[in-house]
C-alpha cells in the first residue's frame, strides 16, 4: 500500500517560493495530529512521499477542503498576515498520508505546483 501526503497550494495569493514552502510545511505537520500513528510510521518507512498540487482560487481551495475533510484527515492553513499576504488568507491544506489511490480520487484533476 503506497502512501502519500497531499498538499494543495492556493496560487491566487501570489506567495513567493519561501512563503509557499513555509505554508506547505505548516500544513504537512498540522495534519499529522489527525492521522493514525501506525499509518504515519508506515509512511515514514516508505520515505514520506509528498505530492504538492496547485489550485487557482481561495473558493476552490476551501470547497475542496470542506469536501475532502468529510472522508480523510485534512488541515487547512490560515495565514496570520505578518509578512506577504492579508491576515486570514487561506494558503493551503494538507491531506494524509493516505493511500495514493484515494488521493487520485480526490485530487487527480489538479496539476503539480
Amino acid at each position: 500500500m503506497e502512501l502519500a501526503q497531499y498538499i494543495i497550494v492556493n496560487t491566487s495569493l501570489g506567495m513567493n517560493k519561501g512563503k509557499i514552502a513555509a505554508q506547505a510545511s505548516h500544513a504537512a505537520v498540522s495534519v499529522l495530529e489527525k492521522v493514525d500513528k501506525k499509518i504515519i510510521e508506515e509512511w515514514k518507512n516508505q520515505g514520506m512521499k509528498k505530492i504538492v498540487l496547485k489550485i487557482s482560487s481561495t473558493k476552490e481551495l476551501v470547497e475542496l477542503f470542506q469536501k475532502t475533510k468529510k472522508e480523510l484527515p485534512c488541515a487547512l492553513i490560515t495565514d496570520a498576515g505578518h509578512t506577504q499576504i492579508e491576515p486570514g488568507s487561506k494558503t493551503c491544506f494538507a491531506c494524509g498520508p493516505i493511500k495514493e489511490h484515494e488521493g487520485e480520487k480526490h485530487f487527480g484533476k489538479l496539476k503539480l505546483l
